[in-house]
């Protein structure tokens, strides 16, 4: 990169400025005449505003750092906001340095895109690795992501290609989750694994054979009254055969709980059907069962049984499930590890307080008018391991083809041996099979050798036959056949790779390589379609998830737990946060499947609910855990991404709101107008928790430096506009402390006993930046749909970080634009956007014709 003297570029520039007439003139030349007329005595090295000295900035345009810069200068120029006073620079002056600007930045740019594509080579991601681990060797379930060290994020996103740094400590890493996922791939033996059948009814539905928790909080009962675990000891089995015995839950799984049924661990890791009997109950006084009004919404977590004290991986399994008042059977799979076992897991239910003055027991909630909400379990079974439809599974067959199996050898590792009468001669047909799935296509002969050579020396050195593949297998997956994403414009199956990347997070299937090869993929409409069938696939949600972690850093939203002092209602309610979840995740999706506005981003007059986030909206009563499309009354002040439970959590600390916080988010993440850093010389608000000064109050004065008022002036009032929303994104007018204001006392849904005050009145107006004023989230909203193509510029972005590794350039803008002009008719409609972006050379990196 050469490095050039920047008072002998000034020198040059001056010295052009001299000989010839601004329209004339090099670009450097008329950019500097401009600059030293009316910017350099507010950026000299005096004052430096900015920490931009304008004399000493390098024209070194094909410096990526030093093309940034200038890039901000234009576009500082462009909105208005260099100079401050927009009369200090006349309109034709204006023009003159914004085209030279765009004249010079887009033609290094041009040409480095020419010599290097839009982005840097780039490993996988490690989610990315493992879902390409997942669908190269049929293991739907495989987990080696902890292995690898977590990406760093650029921008939100761990898909940027200068991030994605590789190192000596993540190829071992890669090595060692290859490694992992080859061995479990190998067959686990020769014949199936024997499947174990478990059957628990009574007191054995419980590890114990008694209650824990406070009887409350769980119990046993036989028509429909509980029934002590001594009275049940002394049933008879027609007693039984009359009326069975309940277990009768009334509590959530936390810490310190332990309920799976007594006897069961799994033997080996695998996918086990679970049949149970059971219905939703209320628990009315004297500990009487009465069915329920409404479903109740359970899952199973798979766990060590160690009591309750659990210790290491506790963690969800078999989806959400929806007893019913009636008792039904139902029947879900889960997914266990050898050794463990699996707990109830009743949603959205309560969580005892624990007491340990005076020795260890439960403070249950009072009762409500009707009734605890529970579930009532006759009996339950567990069969497993799942056999696949054949053996060895289809993931030993990606490795091995058809060569038998046998015994394990004594010096392998591996369960199993397979057979082979010709090593070296199936050990290169194997490879060549399982390297063309690699790489989405042949491997050369050259290429191939180099992993042969290490196979054919581990046979020399005696290493079993299996073993021996395993190992130039793992180096095949850490090599840049593998690992490695290239260029669009470097390989015919490339576009197909970015493609399955975006949607998938994986490598293609053989439908989307097989169009890739035949060129099919370079006609719209071909495109187009494979777009429309990657959408419908299983895989999309995968980019639904991954996509909203980064760019709505979903990712977060179980940090920063609500402080229980301030809002006792939400202590340990999992069951809220992972709706929130689902809503967001849902609602994105049904943006890119439907075709929605862009707008929608914004404001809608529907979203998706269940049982809990209907609740927790003020909104009409919804049955069960599905989350549904509900539409919204005028009312609401929900609708849209902006004001969905989950990225209002995501915009607190916890504790309390900031309008701070808020409103960068929605500028950056919504909007696509990040605000610069604040100055690292005045320090952040603290929050007033005891209700003495309101947020507004607070960072009035903190705005009051003229250094931070123009930026306050550009975030401030659309985080006050969404003040009236409380840490979890419930509707409040007034806020909380703990000193000021009126007493509210109660119990909590943990039986615990809370006190805070209710103090001043939430003020959510304010004036944009604009100058447009608005007096409640509802105005703002209309506001903000205004500009339906800036909200649908920034999803380009967005989209354009996340799929190509690097972000929008400066000379991708007239392609945006013209993506936005194609799009501007039907509403910026976010599918069509989709299409339009993916067919163009931002995402193809194919120049259209002219």
């Amino acid at each position: 990169m050469s490095q050039r003297n920047p008072v002998l570029i000034t020198f040059t520039a001056l010295l052009a400025i001299a000989v010839c007439p601004v329209s004339a003139a090099e670009p450097v030349a008329v950019v500097h005449q401009i600059l030293q007329q009316t910017c350099y005595d507010c950026h000299d090295e005096f004052s430096a505003e900015g920490d931009l000295v304008l004399a000493k900035l390098p024209w070194d345009l094909q410096d990526a750092k030093v093309r940034r810069r200038w890039t901000q200068i234009h576009d500082r120029i462009a909105a208005g906001e260099m100079p401050p006073d927009r009369d200090d620079l006349s309109e034709e002056d204006r023009k003159a340095i914004l085209t030279a600007l765009q004249q010079s930045i887009g033609k290094a740019e041009k040409a480095e895109i020419q010599q290097q594509g839009r982005s840097s080579l780039r490993r996988l991601s490690r989610s990315e690795y493992e879902d390409n681990l997942r669908d190269l060797l049929k293991l739907p379930h495989l987990d080696v992501a902890a292995r690898l060290p977590e990406d760093r994020q650029l921008h939100g996103f761990t898909k940027v290609a200068d991030s994605l740094d590789m190192s000596s400590v993540q190829l071992n890493a890669y090595l060692d989750s290859a490694q992992a996922a080859l061995q479990q791939a190998v067959a686990s033996g020769v014949e199936p694994p024997l499947q174990v059948r478990h059957r628990v009814t009574g007191t054995r539905l419980f590890p114990s054979g008694e209650t824990f928790g406070g009887r409350e909080a769980m119990f046993f009962a036989r028509n429909g009254k509980m029934i002590s675990s001594a009275r049940v000891k002394e049933l008879t089995p027609q007693e039984f055969d009359e009326a069975p015995v309940e277990l009768a839950l009334f509590r959530s799984a936390t810490w310190p709980y332990f309920g799976y049924p007594r006897g069961f661990v799994a033997p080996v890791e695998g996918e086990y059907q679970i049949r149970f009997a059971a219905r939703a109950v209320r628990q009315l006084p004297g500990f009487r069962l009465v069915p329920a009004y409404d479903p109740l919404p359970i899952s199973f977590r798979a766990r060590q049984p160690s009591g309750a004290d659990v210790s290491g991986d506790v963690r969800e399994t078999g989806g959400w499930i929806d007893l019913q008042p009636e008792v039904k059977t139902f029947e879900t799979t889960i997914l266990l590890k050898a050794g463990e076992t699996f707990e109830y897991s009743l949603l959205g239910l309560p969580v005892p307080f624990i007491r340990t003055d005076g020795g260890f027991f439960y403070d249950f909630p009072p009762m409500p008018a009707d009734g605890h909400r529970g579930a009532a379990f006759e009996w339950l079974e567990v069969a497993g391991p799942l056999s696949p439809p054949q053996w060895p599974a289809a993931s030993h067959h990606v490795l091995f083809g058809d060569l038998a199996i046998g015994p394990p050898e004594p010096t392998s590792r591996l369960p199993v041996s397979v057979i082979s009468q010709q090593p070296k001669t199936d050990a290169r047909l194997l490879f060549h099979r399982f390297a063309a799935q690699v790489a989405g296509g042949p491997l050369s002969d050259h290429a191939a050798d180099t992993y042969l050579r290490l196979i054919n020396a581990e046979l020399d050195a005696g290493v079993p036959f299996a073993d021996a593949m395993l190992k130039g297998y793992q180096a095949l997956l850490c090599s840049g056949h593998f690992l490695y994403l290239t260029n669009p414009r470097h390989a015919p199956t490339a576009l197909a790779s970015r493609l399955s990347h975006f949607f998938w997070n994986s490598r293609p299937d053989e439908r989307l390589l097989q169009k890739a090869t035949d060129g099919e993929l370079a006609n719209p409409e071909q495109l187009q379609a494979e777009v429309d069938r990657m959408i419908l696939d299983r895989r999309f949600d995968r980019f639904v998830n991954h996509f909203t972690d980064q760019w709505l850093n979903l990712s977060n939203l179980r940090r920063d737990l609500p402080d229980i002092r301030l809002y006792p209602e939400y202590r340990k309610d999992d069951y809220l946060v992972d709706s929130m979840e689902r809503e967001t995740q849902t609602f994105f999706a049904a943006m890119i499947r439907d075709n929605l506005p862009i707008t929608t981003i914004i404001d809608s007059d529907f979203t998706y609910l269940n049982d809990r986030l209907a609740a927790h909206y003020g909104l009409a009563r919804q049955s069960g855990s599905a989350m549904r499309r509900v539409d919204l009354p005028e009312w609401s002040p929900y609708g849209g991404l902006l004001t969905q439970a989950s990225v209002l959590k995501l915009t607190t600390d916890g504790t309390t709101t900031s309008p701070v916080k808020r409103g960068v988010w929605v500028m950056e993440k919504l909007l696509g107008q990040p605000p610069p850093p604040p100055p690292k010389s005045i320090p952040a608000i603290e929050p007033d928790i005891r209700g003495a000064s309101t947020v507004r109050q607070l960072l009035a004065k903190h705005a009051a430096e003229e250094s931070c008022a123009a930026c306050h002036a550009r975030f401030d009032p659309v985080g006050f506009a969404l003040e009236n929303f409380d840490v979890m994104g419930a509707w409040r007018d007034r806020y909380r402390s703990l000193e000021k204001g009126v007493e509210i006392t109660g119990i909590d849904r943990a039986g615990h006993p809370f006190k805070y005050r209710v103090a001043a009145e939430v003020d959510a107006a304010g004036t944009l930046l604009s100058g447009e004023q608005f007096a409640d989230v509802h105005e703002l909203k209309t506001l903000l749909v205004a500009s339906p193509r800036q909200l649908a510029r920034n999803l380009l972005h967005q989209w354009t970080l996340y799929a190509t590794g690097a972000e929008v350039r400066f000379s991708d803008r007239s392609e945006i634009d013209s993506i936005l002009d194609q799009c501007a008719a039907n509403g910026y409609r976010t599918r069509d956007l989709l299409h339009q972006w993916v067919a163009s050379p931002i995402f193809t990196e194919v120049e259209s014709t002219p």
